[in-house]
């Protein structure tokens, strides 16, 4: 199971892409055309055509990592298929990775600090 920090910052590639390729054209593929590098220390997650896919590709710190999962039976909930990308916290990416419908969840409204004096 992956667990992402809460600090990581994740984006979305809302276009199917090709399922062949492996971490590093998936990588290339969000530097060039997304403009987010993973080499940077951001998460970057893939669909294929078919809803049950998903890829995420990010640097570790060692090194390239890609993660990979098929839901059996059913698949993720997605955003509309539309140019571009769209960011994600990791309280939603896992509830994705889950097989959840991810969109119903909303961080919690901060009340301003009450004064102490």
């Amino acid at each position: 199971m992956l667990t992402p920090p809460a600090s990581l910052t994740i984006y979305v590639a809302t276009q199917p892409v090709d399922f062949r390729k492996g971490a590093e054209g998936l990588a290339l593929l969000a530097k060039e055309t997304l403009g987010h590098d993973p080499m940077k220390g951001v998460a970057v997650v893939f669909r294929a055509k078919r809803a049950d896919r998903v890829k995420i590709v990010v640097w570790d710190g060692s090194g390239l990592v890609m993660y990979w999962k098929r839901l059996d039976g059913s698949g993720f909930k997605w955003p509309p298929i539309v140019a571009g990308v769209m960011r994600m916290n990791a309280a939603q990416l896992s509830a994705l990775l889950a097989g959840m419908d991810w969109t119903r969840m909303h961080a919690p409204r901060d009340a301003a600090p009450k004064a102490l004096a």
